[in-house]
């Protein structure tokens, strides 16, 4: 997919390139790679779930 450059897409699309170039270029094998997004992507969850329990908790006690 091509985007205007310099645009926030771009951008995005760019550093997501460079990412894998890097994993690409040291012949990183495709389990790890996998492995890797996985766990960012994990990460990024529990981190989603934790905000989300704790303002769901505060609007719990704002409740009250």
């Amino acid at each position: 997919m091509e985007y205007k450059p310099y645009s926030p897409e771009w951008h995005r699309k760019r550093c997501l390139k460079e990412a894998l170039d890097n994993y690409l270029n040291d012949y990183v094998d495709n389990d790890v790679i996998l492995g890797d997004i996985f766990s960012i992507l994990s990460e990024r969850s529990e981190r989603a779930y934790e905000e989300f329990s704790k303002l769901n908790q505060l609007e719990s006690k704002l409740r009250r």
